[in-house]
């Protein structure tokens, strides 16, 4: 299993929520009750659930991976567990926050959630830009569940989810639109079980050969099927999200480039470096240096 999301801090929903459901929240948010949330200022953390935020006013600099942003009013902002964030600060905001982790999206029967985009997120995005006719739909539905979410009644989780099922249609709606996604990961399931297995495993597989024996296939067939369904290769993929983390833990942590390099699996450090100038056109180091002086 992928150990490198223990280097960087994880916040359960449990934790984040303090009390109460550990599967499901939602909260509307204020100046004060970002306050509750200070120790998270300045440290970079992962959390292990999806975080999907309306906000309707206020602004506040934060960062997803190694993207700094301004939130704005009347935008979406969402993020999905491997990706780092770090609080700057808070000024008054207000608006909706709606937490849930994968075991609440395993309640759906048919996993239609976990196929949607807006879960997916294939692009690392964490932003929507919203009409006033999406903002006027998501603050009807956001409202829809934070009133069931309120009461004790009857096939509760069942209502939350199929209000959800809503909301997360609509935003993978918006998602494709906006990030330009040609094709639908409901429609290419080998896509989607192959970067799956991805997550789950790239710190220990670096080959094409690994997944497809994984998949019970050749790897030229995997091979064929993935540049076909997603016009990039296997290896393309595989390559993407390690390059992916190891900016994540340049960036974000402290560990020294030998040991980011043993992290990802990889046997020394110089090979870890060729790899990361061949497909980044710096050194590790570089890079570190760099983002850091952005970051300051």
């Amino acid at each position: 299993m992928n150990q490198v999301k223990d280097t960087i801090p994880k916040v359960s929903l449990a934790q984040s929520k303090g009390k109460g459901n550990s599967l499901f929240a939602i909260r509307q948010v204020t100046e004060e009750a970002e306050r509750q949330y200070l120790s998270t200022f300045l440290t970079p953390h992962r959390k292990d659930y999806y975080l999907l935020v309306l906000l309707r006013k206020g602004a506040s600099r934060h960062w997803i991976d190694m993207v700094p942003y301004v939130v704005k009013p009347d935008t979406f902002y969402f993020t999905t567990p491997p990706q780092v964030h770090v609080k700057e600060n808070v000024h008054p905001m207000s608006g909706t926050i709606i937490c849930f982790t994968e075991e609440f999206l395993a309640l759906e029967e048919n996993h239609l959630l976990k196929q949607l985009p807006i879960i997916q997120n294939p692009h690392n995005g964490h932003k929507l830009e919203l009409t006033a006719e999406d903002v006027a739909f998501i603050d009807d539905i956001t409202t829809k569940i934070l009133t069931e979410y309120n009461q004790n009644r009857d096939w509760k989780n069942s209502m939350l989810l199929a209000y959800l099922r809503v909301l997360l249609i609509h935003l993978s709606r918006l998602y494709t639109g906006q990030y330009k996604s040609d094709e639908h990961l409901t429609d290419r399931p080998l896509l989607q079980r192959f970067q799956s297995l991805i997550e789950d495993n790239y710190t220990e597989l670096h080959d094409v050969a690994a997944y497809a024996n994984l998949l019970n296939i050749t790897a030229g067939h995997l091979s064929e099927a993935i540049k076909e369904q997603s016009g990039k290769t296997a290896i393309e993929h595989i390559h993407e999200r390690l390059v992916l983390e190891s900016k994540r833990l340049l960036f974000h942590s402290k560990k020294s480039i030998k040991e980011i390099a043993f992290q990802l699996g990889f046997e020394d450090a110089s090979y870890f470096n060729r790899f990361f100038k061949r497909l980044c056109l710096q050194t590790p180091l570089e890079y570190r240096t760099a983002t850091r002086e952005m970051y300051h």
